[in-house]
Formats: structure tokens, sequence, C-alpha cells
């Protein structure tokens, strides 16, 4: 390839001269990068000494008010116990069409299914010998039995659809951003439990509806890593179909008297139990973050001061 000459016949040397400067350049960029990076890995390392300085303490846990005169107010203004409701929130942010209402309908109805399941309890025998014939005596003689089955039947599903559309308006709306992202990983923790109330209530009416689908669901259990005899490292780890998880969800291993005794305490007693708990913990971060989160505040025009 021939060199490029200046007018006198020789190389004026400029595409290389320019690509030992672009190089420089480049290198120079890359120190420059790296000393920031440098830096900043160092910042984070000083404030990882101190935990509760992180920015994953703060998001877990609500660390006490700065030393100040207004220490004391804010204190009260900012307890859930001391005052329930935010000092001010947002007009937008308690709008039905931004909030479809879909939390306050899901503990409605989680406190509907508690009602009802409670009465439930008192015509059911967990066994199988009675799990069905209870069921048939319920909507059959007993008077509005079939009106408190179905209410607790239809709550479930619709219960499970509720939480779904919470979950979506949460994430359309990005209120599960900073602050909120510890409150919504509580939520996928309520989201989760919320299906396993669903299934483990399935078996409960011990029909063939219930029986076929808690058989299909505990044998997709086999597959869990670790501790199904057919996932990964499940048989390395020594898991057999009489010590895996679905030994473990069935009390045996087949769908029988011990399954359904053991549907039915995680249904009426665990899970409701544990999902209590975490409904105050929603609850209360929902407070401590400020409320429900809502869009950019709007400014009325009666509302703006002029400046003097």
């Amino acid at each position: 390839m021939a060199e490029e000459t200046n007018g006198s016949g020789q190389p004026n040397g400029n595409g290389n001269g320019n690509g030992k400067k672009g190089l420089a350049t480049l290198i120079e960029k890359a120190v420059a990068d790296g000393k920031a990076l440098q830096k900043r890995a160092l910042s984070e390392a000083e404030e990882y000494k101190d935990i509760q300085k992180t920015h994953l303490w703060k998001s877990v846990f609500r660390v006490k008010h700065d030393e100040t005169p207004r220490s004391r107010s804010l204190s009260v203004l900012t307890n859930v116990f001391l005052h329930l409701h935010p000092s001010k929130i947002n007009r937008d942010a308690v709008r039905y069409g931004f909030t479809w209402g879909m939390g306050g309908i899901t503990f409605y109805l989680f406190i509907v299914l508690t009602f009802t399941g409670i009465l439930l309890m008192y015509y059911y025998h967990p066994t199988k010998a009675d799990a069905f014939r209870d069921i048939l005596y319920l909507e059959h003689d007993v008077p509005f039995g079939k009106l408190l089955r179905n209410m607790h039947r239809w709550g479930a599903h619709l219960m499970v659809i509720t939480v779904w559309l919470h979950m979506f308006r949460v994430f359309l709306t990005g209120s599960y951003k900073k602050p909120r992202e510890f409150n919504w990983a509580v939520g996928v923790i309520l989201m989760l439990f919320t299906l396993l109330l669903s299934f483990t209530g399935y078996l409960l009416p011990d029909d063939q509806l219930g029986f076929w689908a808690v058989t299909v669901g505990t044998n997709m259990a086999r597959a869990t890593p670790l501790l199904g005899t057919e996932g990964p490292l499940g048989p390395q780890l020594g898991m057999t179909p009489f010590n895996d998880v679905r030994f473990a969800l069935l009390g045996g291993s087949i769908v029988d008297s011990n399954a359904l005794l053991r549907a039915y305490i995680w249904h009426c007693i665990a899970i409701p139990f544990i999902v209590a708990i975490f409904l105050a913990v929603h609850f209360w971060r929902v407070r401590k973050d400020g409320g429900i989160s809502g869009p950019a505040p709007v400014v009325l025009a009666g509302e703006v001061k002029e400046l003097k």
C-alpha cells in the first residue's frame, strides 16, 4: 500500500500520528476511568464498614431522625402507632384510577376468607372417611352452607386475581423503586403465600379435582433443585422418593390421609399466621415509606404563590 506524500514527495505521516494520538487518548481515558472506579470502590468499602449506613440497611430498617429541634415531632408524625396516616399525602396517590384499589380489595378478601374459613372448620374433618362427606353435608343440609362454601371458594379465586393486579399496578407505576424496594420484596412473598393458600385448599374437599391437582403439583416438586429426586444435584445429595421435598409435602409417597392432614394444617393454621405477619409488615412499611406512592404532585393554579 502506497504511503501518503506531501507536495515535495515526502511522506507526511498524518495517518500514523493521528493513530498514535487516538491511542494515547484512549489510554488516558481508560486510566482516568480506572482511577474513578478505584476511588468509588474505596468509598463504598468505607461505607460498608458500618452496615447501618448502607443503602440495604436503610431499605430494610427505618433509621431514627437526626438530632434536631424537630426530631420529637417527626418521631410522632412518622410512627405508625402514634400517627396512623401520613401527615400529608399527594392527592393523586389516592385517586382510584391510579391505585385501582387492588391492595385494599385484596386485604378485604383476606378478611372474608378468614371469617368464612373459621365457620367452615365447624363442619369439616380432615380425614379420608369424612372430608368429602362433610362437603356434601355442608352443601345440602347446613342452612346457607352452600353460600358459605361458595363465598370461601370464589373469594379465594378473586384474591389470587387481585394480588396479581395489585402487583401489576405497582410495577407499572414504578412503586417498587427506592425507598419501597423492601416492601416490594414483602409483597412478592405475600403473593407466593397467597398461591400456596389456594393450592393447599384445593385438596381439602378430597374430590377428584383436588386429588389430581395436588398429584400433579407435588410431582412437579420432584424437579426442585437440590431437594427433589429428579432435580439438579438431587440424586448426588442422596435424595430419593422417600426423603425428598415431595415426600415432605405429602407426608408419604402418595396423596392419602397424611397429605390431607398436612394440607389442612398448612391451609388453616400455618400459612394464614405467616400471611398475617407479613401483612402487618407490609402495611407498616407503606406508612413508613410515606404512604401510597403516586405520580408527580399536581399544583393547582390557585395554589401558586407569586414571588415578592
